[in-house]
């Protein structure tokens, strides 16, 4: 019996309608021939490309040879200098400042009014000069009156005296007893003393004359003065009318580190040494003293002591609290190999030079720079006396490349490799305290 229409949605909405799903269709041989030759495209154009390179790379790599060939074969102008074997003193470097060795700030020792200075600012006095007058008038009406009151003391002492010499030819005869005399004794006594108080006064208002006049302690250079004449001054003013300084001799204090306390001892025990007082740039020598004392003590914060130097001075290039480098020779190195410090280079090698050889080609040496001095270095190892090492031009040079020499400059600022910090024994050469060689800015490094 045939179902009905609501039963057939009916059985439809119970069970769901399955689907399937197509397989794919099999390649054909169209599309795996276009695949294959994609492929074999790719592949060419690979070996194309890596064909290309290292062709390319070929062709850089002849072209840089033929450069280096043809720089080799081109003679480059250099500056040279000869290796030359001399004595060089050793310093030891010291930054410090210049101390007068004896600073007075001049105070009036009465109160009264300043009249007038007999100096000028800045002038040099001889001790015992005078600076300036303070009014006299009281202190003089002071020592009037004081040797007054003297001059009467000194007439009851000599009437007292008399009566004294009355009273003992009396006492002699009997005629008064011994106390009246006893006491006329006593009584010159105490005029004597009175006379003895009187000259002390007068001899202290003798003093505060001659305190009016103001006069130097000491030879040395008037400063800037505090006080104006015509004003008040009192002996309890803090500031003082004027400063004097010593000019000559002067000191300077400087510091040393302390593994320089050996060398310094020892030239002590010996004799003493030299000192140079440089300017603050190092480039102008001021004046040359003598070694004075060292301090009794190390600063633990700074590892350092201090050394105390005298100048003569005699020129007042020196002035106090100057800021100067102090240099003192501890020693001499004997016969040392000396190069100027422009020849030196410095590579991923380490510290070199270029040597020109008889064939007009250059040879780089490694070198070990024991200390620098100025514009000089000595060398320890590398080289040896009468070589000629390449001073400017060295930042062009190869190995074994040829050069032409076109003059030495002895050390100009031209070349790479200024001054050098020694890197030998720690004694040599002067340096500052923080370890750098004296004799320039560190080297520039150079090409190898």
């Amino acid at each position: 019996m045939p179902q009905s229409q609501t039963e057939r949605e009916a059985a439809e909405t119970a069970s769901p309608r399955e689907f399937r799903v197509a397989p794919p269709p099999e390649p054909g041989p169209h599309h795996t021939r276009n695949r294959n030759i994609a492929i074999l495209a790719v592949i060419v154009a690979v070996i194309l490309l890596v064909v290309f390179i290292r062709q390319r790379s070929a062709a850089n790599t002849a072209k840089a040879a033929a450069a280096a060939a043809s720089t080799r074969d081109r003679a480059v102008p250099v500056g040279v200098a000869p290796v030359a074997a001399r004595d060089v003193p050793v310093y030891l470097d010291g930054l410090g400042n210049v101390n007068a060795l004896n600073t007075v700030t001049v105070k009036t020792r009465i109160d009264g009014q300043l009249l007038h200075f007999n100096v000028q600012e800045g002038q040099i006095v001889q001790a015992g000069a005078e600076l300036a007058l303070i009014d006299p008038a009281p202190s003089e009406a002071q020592l009037a009156q004081a040797e007054a009151t003297r001059f009467k003391d000194a007439a009851t002492l000599e009437n007292a005296k008399h009566d004294l010499q009355r009273f003992a030819d009396l006492y002699k005869a009997g005629v008064i007893p011994q106390q009246q005399y006893n006491t006329q004794q006593s009584q010159v006594g105490v005029s004597e003393g009175t006379v003895k108080a009187d000259d002390a006064q007068v001899q202290q208002a003798k003093l505060n004359v001659a305190y009016c006049h103001i006069k130097s302690p000491l030879t040395g250079r008037v400063g800037i003065r505090a006080v104006d004449p015509g004003n008040m001054v009192h002996a309890a003013d803090p500031n003082g009318l004027v400063v004097i300084t010593q000019m000559q001799p002067i000191a300077a204090l400087f510091t040393l580190p302390e593994d320089d306390l050996p060398a310094v001892t020892k030239n002590m025990r010996s004799g003493g040494f030299p000192v140079e007082a440089w300017s603050r740039d190092s480039t102008t020598k001021l004046a040359t003293g003598r070694l004075l004392t060292i301090d009794n003590q190390i600063d633990p914060n700074t590892g350092t002591f201090r050394v105390k130097a005298v100048f003569d001075n005699n020129d007042t290039t020196l002035f106090p609290n100057q800021f100067v480098n102090a240099r003192l020779q501890v020693d001499v190195r004997r016969h040392a190999l000396t190069i100027p410090s422009a020849a030196i280079q410095h590579g991923s090698q380490g510290t070199y030079v270029y040597v020109v050889m008889p064939d007009k080609t250059v040879d780089m040496r490694p070198v070990k720079v024991a200390m620098a001095e100025g514009t000089t270095s000595v060398v320890t190892s590398g080289v040896k006396e009468g070589d000629q090492v390449v001073t400017d031009g060295a930042d062009k040079l190869q190995p074994h490349g040829k050069v032409e020499i076109g003059g030495a400059r002895g050390g100009g600022g031209g070349a790479k490799g200024g001054g050098a910090k020694g890197e030998g024994t720690k004694a040599g050469g002067a340096k500052s305290p923080a370890g750098q060689s004296r004799g320039g800015a560190p080297a520039a490094q150079g090409k190898p």
